[in-house]
């Protein structure tokens, strides 16, 4: 399928701010000067949608010390009874991207689902090197494990879910859980990867066919990873890398979307084949003529909104089952 025409108007404007001066790749900016410039450029992909939304602001304290921001969404509802969980990460290369920019995408899961999103923040990179992000996410797990009753947070009911690196810390804590449940005694019912980042350690063919043009372009991804690692073993490592994971018999169910002109299309069907080979559940889907990050583009493009609720009513049955 030809590239979604809206998707393809959208990239036209962000290719005539390039030769017009007003933005560049990530790549050439500064981490400081790079997160500036995601947090503009979210506002663009999408706004707020219409529903009553309660939204908590909390702190979680890492294993460190540290403070991490989070926000709960729920619809109101009248019971006390604590409610299912989705857990989710944001994307952004480990440098960029933060509750703001990924505010609209829980907005509408939490719209659309009955369950509350938690969306958590971890500390960026390169301030934050490997393995801090995984680190963090794994804290907000135990957090919820700890303290979500008294926040009305269902523990025993827990989906987890992520876009692009967001996804890659996802699948990692999938994979802890299951493996290790002594150090994470969490039981998620399934597990969303929205066009994860899973080998940082191979170059695959889709890197080159959609190097540049496509929105994630394959020099910004080499700066993303050099920003986070320590040294160029850390991609080897399963909590960068998820497909170079033993995966534990118990592993949640997988959801995973990819993007057909998408850099990293090739590591997500790899990975698809590797649960598959394991004798594991996944259902992967190609979206067609959509590029990373299309989640976010509720905005640009029209089909997203409905892509979504269909996600929540998914997430939905998992957490109900």
């Amino acid at each position: 399928m030809p590239l979604h025409p809206d998707i393809e108007g959208f990239l036209e404007l962000v290719e005539f701010g390039r030769l017009t001066g007003k933005s560049q790749p990530m790549h050439e900016l500064t981490p400081q000067e790079a997160r500036r410039q995601f947090e503009a450029a979210s506002l663009l992909l999408d706004s707020a949608p219409a529903g009553n939304l309660e939204v908590t602001q909390l702190s979680i304290a890492t294993r460190d010390g540290a403070q991490l921001a989070a926000r709960a969404y729920q619809r109101a509802q009248p019971s006390a009874q604590a409610r299912p969980v989705l857990l989710y990460f944001h994307g952004g290369g480990y440098v960029v991207g933060s509750l703001d920019s990924h505010d609209t995408l829980c907005r509408r899961l939490a719209l659309a689902g009955d369950f509350v999103v938690l969306a958590a923040d971890y500390r960026l990179a390169p301030e934050h090197k490997f393995p801090t992000a995984f680190n963090d996410a794994e804290d907000v797990a135990l957090w919820l494990l700890a303290e979500g009753a008294r926040h009305g947070l269902d523990a025993g009911r827990v989906a987890l879910a992520g876009d692009s690196v967001g996804g890659s810390l996802v699948a990692a804590l999938a994979i802890r859980a299951a493996s290790a449940p002594e150090q994470l005694p969490l039981q998620p019912r399934v597990q969303v990867l929205l066009y994860p980042v899973l080998d940082a350690a191979v170059e695959r063919a889709s890197l080159e066919r959609f190097a540049e043009g496509y929105l994630l372009e394959k020099d910004s991804l080499r700066w993303f990873y050099r920003q986070y690692e320590r040294e160029t073993a850390d991609r080897l490592d399963w909590r960068f890398s998820p497909i170079y994971a033993e995966l534990p018999a118990q592993l949640a169910p997988t959801v995973l979307w990819l993007a057909e002109f998408d850099p990293l299309l090739d590591e997500g069907l790899a990975y698809a084949e590797r649960v598959r080979a394991a004798g594991l559940a996944i259902d992967c889907e190609v979206k067609a003529g959509m590029t990373h990050d299309f989640a976010r583009m509720g905005e640009v493009v029209a089909e997203v909104p409905g892509m979504l609720e269909a996600l929540a009513q998914r997430i939905g049955q998992a957490l109900a089952g």
